[in-house]
């Protein structure tokens, strides 16, 4: 079964997963750093038709395959896309090799006790169903930790948990995302309660679903070790929250148990304009370096 295979390829092989799965809120400025001007177009339609076109130029480049990028994380308009003719999820897992996973998240609320929840999702049912039958491995939500707030951090936790558990009713597994931003003054504080209300929820439930985690490089080395052998937990993957590729992987490196999924930092040097040979020779060069600091830790 295609499942068994995906389970295999996220809890034992070497490499990282590209999180391609800007939102209508991070899409301009993704496409700026890409060369794209907000003022080269207009509305909704045209600047997702324009981030598809960057995506599928990814995901048919040569160097994007499963031997380096394991899985990959898509925005909901990607997901019910086409690659090449192909539903995308079936493009990736058929065709590349690579696990796909769809953002399922609406966005943050306001900032509430140092934190920012997930605005209410009332049609995830809805979108779950549609993913499995794309043949999609699993989900990625995200919510955003400012301040070492025990309340606030604990409430972020039992909402991820929450979720979570919804969606693996559907047989999908939860990419559990509780960003802790890089510009926190109290970074390594909050960090520090994350890793406790993470190892409580999941104690919680011994026998509960498993789970992967996509955490901020923390400040302390090795932070989260302990959470890669809880019998709940899959993988632990890493985003670059906006540090540079350098800056990412060189933090990433000191991190045993943690792979990357990149998505700004993956993609910082690709530019509109580029040759389809240079645009494939920097991404090969970009997926190299990550998948480097994924597998090799000091």
């Amino acid at each position: 079964m295609a499942n068994d295979k995906m389970m295999a390829q996220m809890s034992g092989k070497g490499g990282f997963i590209a999180a391609l799965d800007q939102s209508g809120g991070s899409t301009p400025g993704a496409l700026r750093l890409y060369g794209i001007p907000d003022s080269a177009y207009s509305g909704d339609a045209e600047m997702f038709r324009l981030m598809h076109q960057m995506r599928v130029r990814i995901m048919t480049a040569p160097a994007f395959t499963g031997e380096k990028v394991i899985g990959t994380i898509l925005f909901e308009g990607t997901m019910d896309g086409e690659v090449r003719g192909k539903p995308t999820p079936a493009f990736l897992w058929e065709e590349r090799g690579v696990v796909p996973f769809v953002k399922v998240d609406k966005g943050l609320e306001k900032e509430n006790d140092g934190v920012q929840l997930m605005r209410p999702m009332p049609e995830l049912d809805v979108l779950l169903t549609r993913a499995v039958k794309l043949n999609v491995f699993g989900t990625k939500m995200r919510s955003v930790i400012n301040l070492a707030s025990k309340d606030g951090i604990a409430a972020i936790a039992a909402q991820q948990f929450d979720v979570a558990a919804q969606i693996a009713k559907h047989g999908l597994m939860p990419i559990i995302e509780p960003e802790v931003s890089i510009k926190s003054p109290e970074k390594a504080g909050a960090e520090a309660i994350l890793l406790a209300e993470l190892t409580k929820n999941l104690d919680a439930q011994p026998d509960g679903p498993r789970v992967m985690f996509k955490l901020t490089l923390p400040d302390t080395p090795d932070l989260y070790l302990p959470l890669t052998k809880h019998r709940r937990v899959t993988a632990i993957v890493a985003l670059s929250g906006g540090y540079t590729r350098a800056e990412a992987c060189k933090r990433l490196s000191a991190n045993h148990g943690m792979i990357a999924s990149f998505s700004r930092a993956l993609v910082e040097e690709l530019r509109h304009s580029m040759s389809d040979a240079e645009f494939e020779a920097a991404l090969a060069r970009s997926i190299d370096e990550i998948y480097r600091a994924s597998t090799v830790k000091v």
